[in-house]
């Protein structure tokens, strides 16, 4: 029963885990969200986006850069579970 557990989950499993790294790369791709904040600070310079709207948009991708960089601490250091 465990070689055949072995035969057939281990590999499913190995292939979950990518996809899941891959989702999680693409969710929260902390390049992408440092790029969007950086535009949103040029923006408000050249003047073309007002002071509430680059505060607003600032506040949030603030907040997702942080939630990035724990998903990202977390899943490098082992510490995310994937339930079967």
């Amino acid at each position: 029963m465990f070689v055949l557990d072995d035969l057939l989950f281990r590999p499913f499993i190995g292939i979950v885990d990518a996809l899941h790294s891959i989702a999680l790369d693409e969710l929260y791709d902390l390049n992408e969200l440092e790029d969007q904040l950086k535009e949103n600070q040029l923006l408000y310079e050249l003047g073309e986006r007002p002071e509430a709207e680059y505060r607003e948009r600032k506040e949030e991708l603030e907040a997702e850069i942080e939630i990035a960089r724990e998903v990202h601490e977390r899943f490098s250091s082992g510490r995310v579970e994937v339930k079967r």
